[in-house]
């Protein structure tokens, strides 16, 4: 099976570059490289990948281009650049493009976004991504969806992804089911976009802190009750597969995420839809 990952990390670990590391993110707290990635792949899989940054530098950009360039295997990069800088097209301009394909803000960790998202240069340099051709991933919290809406509405002169089906609070949902209910609604009307797609991505990470430890039967329906949705929202040509690499290691290991998406892919997809979710979507949009 050829697969493309549309979401792992590398990086040469430093605290205060990566400060989202906590102490209890212990196996994340080493160098992660594409080596490291590929000795985990099944013997079966002929698997590359998008690396996305993890880090907020253009230093970090120019290492997974860096890293690209000798791996064939990674066959695009979703960077970082100042989308707040007033000399954005100079910045952009002097990007060296080789597999550049897209670039992410991270938006979840804004204190007030509300006012990131209607900055104006942050909005003129996101239009001018999309005018050369770039995509830009959307990473956000579920409870941030109506504070996006006008942006990704807006923004539609190229693919918007949605990382992580917007991470919804899945850990809150047995107490808290209106979450889940305001989750649904948001995914059924920014699906509406045909300019927007989704990464079926980091979920086990989010499902796992419901029981502590291990994935309890109520957190698995709710995992594969995402995937669904998404599928029923967006349809077979708008959603990709993405590991979330190494950080899926929090919940589980890269074997088992495959086996995981595999297992529901069998069930709702069929043959061509299955060649596009894993390979064939992540082709043409990225």
């Amino acid at each position: 099976m050829v697969i493309v990952d549309t979401h792992q990390h590398y990086w040469q670990y430093e605290p205060k570059k990566l400060p989202w590391i906590s102490s209890d993110m212990r196996v994340l707290q080493r160098h992660w490289l594409p080596a490291d990635a590929q000795r985990l792949y099944p013997d079966d899989c002929e698997i590359y990948s998008l690396a996305v940054q993890a880090c907020s530098s253009a230093e970090e950009t120019d290492f997974l281009l860096d890293l690209a360039e000798k791996t064939p295997q990674i066959i695009g990069v979703v960077g970082w650049i100042d989308l707040f800088s007033m000399q954005f097209g100079d910045l952009l301009s002097q990007r060296s493009l080789g597999k550049l394909r897209g670039f992410r803000h991270i938006l979840q960790d804004e204190i007030n976004l509300t006012a990131v998202v209607g900055q104006e240069q942050f909005n003129h340099s996101i239009k001018m991504l999309q005018e050369r051709g770039f995509t830009y991933d959307v990473l956000i919290f579920a409870h941030q969806f109506p504070v996006m809406e006008d942006f990704c509405q807006t923004h539609d002169g190229h693919w918007l992804i949605l990382d992580h089906l917007g991470k919804p609070a899945i850990r809150h949902w047995k107490t808290h089911p209106e979450l889940l209910n305001s989750w649904q609604f948001w995914i059924q009307k920014l699906a509406k976009l045909p300019h927007l797609v989704v990464k079926l991505s980091g979920l086990l990470t989010e499902a796992m802190q419901i029981s502590g430890g291990a994935l309890s039967a109520e957190a698995k329906n709710h995992i594969h009750g995402c995937m669904s949705q998404a599928l029923e929202a967006f349809g077979p040509q708008r959603i990709m597969f993405g590991s979330d690499w190494p950080v899926c290691q929090l919940a589980a290991s890269y074997q088992e995420v495959l086996e995981w998406v595999n297992v529901w892919a069998d069930k709702h997809l069929t043959l061509a839809e299955k060649a596009d979710f894993w390979q064939g979507n992540a082709r043409r949009i990225y």
